[in-house]
């Protein structure tokens, strides 16, 4: 097997979202909004249990009346905006405009990270003429925010579910970027942390690893080993 073309999970596996308190803590700056501490922790820890930050942790619970729409989220922006900002609603903030305010914010480049070897990784990718795509479950363009990390020269491809009306683990997403790069399944590898929606590339016959979806700090070489992995195939 010959390596031609690796298909990158974006969340949890090149990038990390910021953390849940610090998310909370840009957006009641940008309005202007102070608060005691206590009250900025206690809004923090309830938004972490709602599951309310997308990329960050999954919901404790998901509450009935958001099941069905929990379960398509990734298939249209409209979805994803509304599954997010409905857990966010299930905690009480001081002011109800911060729901959007904060799901706007998780858009932006400043609320994620690349992880410290990310860049490396795609440089070497490239440099062993390796086609490189992003395929994620999400619910927005997340271009601008790899162009802005600098990683946007090193992919080729994108495919994004809302794009395409179909969400990871459907083979259907995985196989339109490797068309769009032009590399058959067979010499493809599919890096992601999530072992059921990124493990769908093997249907497929792509190989996969997997990552930790660890903070920044706590995974600094996680993504090195697809460069071995390259190099032996």
């Amino acid at each position: 097997m010959t390596i031609k073309g690796a298909l990158f999970d974006f969340s949890g596996t090149l990038f990390r979202v910021e953390s849940t308190g610090a998310w909370l803590r840009a957006v009641l700056r940008e309005a202007r909004m102070a608060l005691p501490e206590a009250e900025v922790e206690r809004c923090a820890a309830d938004l972490e249990r709602a599951g309310a930050l997308p990329g960050g942790a999954s919901p404790a619970a998901v509450p009935a009346h958001l099941t069905e729409l929990w379960a398509s989220r990734d298939r249209s922006a409209d979805r994803h905006r509304a599954a997010y900002t409905g857990l966010s609603r299930e905690v009480t903030l001081p002011d109800p405009r911060l729901h959007d305010a904060l799901y706007d914010r998780h858009m932006t480049p400043e609320a994620w990270r690349p992880y410290a070897d990310a860049v490396e990784v795609l440089a070497g990718l490239r440099s062993r003429g390796v086609r490189v795509a992003v395929v994620s479950n999400i619910g927005w363009d997340l271009r601008p925010v790899v162009r802005a990390h600098g990683l946007g020269r090193y992919v080729d491809a994108y495919a994004l579910s809302y794009e395409h009306e179909v969400q990871k683990p459907d083979p259907r997403l995985f196989a339109h970027a490797l068309e769009t790069l032009g590399v058959d399944p067979s010499d493809a590898l599919m890096v992601g942390d999530d072992r059921h929606a990124d493990g769908g590339a093997a249907a497929l016959g792509c190989a996969v690893h997997f990552v930790d979806h660890l903070p920044v700090d706590r995974r600094p070489d996680g993504l090195r080993p697809v460069l071995d992995l390259v190099d032996q195939a």
